[in-house]
């Protein structure tokens, strides 16, 4: 049923880049602490840097649960599942980080997501995850769901933002600069790209 693979390339490569959703999940080392598990959607803000990479830009949110529990411990899983075609889940485990704007290779890493405009979404960080297990499974029980598009609400809200405002947003949410279990999350205020500072 289940088949562990080397790396992402191939059928599963083409898989994971034609879904329109993707799950991540993560965890903090606290044995009480808060399992947090994410959908993330929006074309084009997934990209497959190489056989074994994998990011995603990180949008405007109320909570940075991602953020706080990669930068205490790193570990990630991606899960993609097949709502339309034959069935399929892929999941991708392994260790990530979150590249904030204000690191140097934050400009070359942006250039691989040409598809989607990431200043109307708040983008705060982009998510590099390295693979270490790449498995699929059946996905028999998963259920046959219709895409339409995605939805245009996230860009419309964060569209007429820019640097001040979201960080203003950020530190007026509860959650982004610390998780929920008081972890280190997002730095503000807001780092800004090397070329604003």
């Amino acid at each position: 049923m289940g088949k562990t693979y080397e790396r992402i390339d191939g059928r599963l490569r083409t898989f994971i880049e034609a879904q329109p959703l993707f799950f991540t999940a993560t965890a903090p080392l606290s044995a009480d602490g808060t399992v947090n598990l994410s959908p993330k959607g929006l074309r084009g803000s997934f990209v497959i840097l190489d056989e074994l990479t994998v990011a995603y830009l990180d949008f405007a949110g109320s909570n940075a649960e991602t953020i706080a529990h990669l930068r205490e411990n790193g570990r990630i899983t991606l899960m993609w599942c097949a709502f339309q075609g034959p069935p399929n889940i892929v999941r991708v485990h392994g260790t990530g980080e979150a590249v904030f704007r204000d690191d140097p290779r934050f400009t070359e890493l942006l250039a691989r997501f040409p598809d989607i405009d990431p200043a109307s979404h708040g983008l705060r960080a982009i998510i590099v995850v390295r693979a270490e297990r790449v498995r699929d499974s059946c996905g028999y029980s998963v259920p046959f769901m219709a895409y339409e598009e995605d939805r245009d609400l996230h860009g419309r809200r964060f569209a007429r933002e820019d640097d001040d405002s979201l960080s203003a947003y950020f530190s007026s949410k509860e959650h982004i600069a610390t998780s929920l279990d008081g972890l280190p999350g997002l730095p503000l205020p807001l780092p800004l790209p090397p070329s604003a500072v």
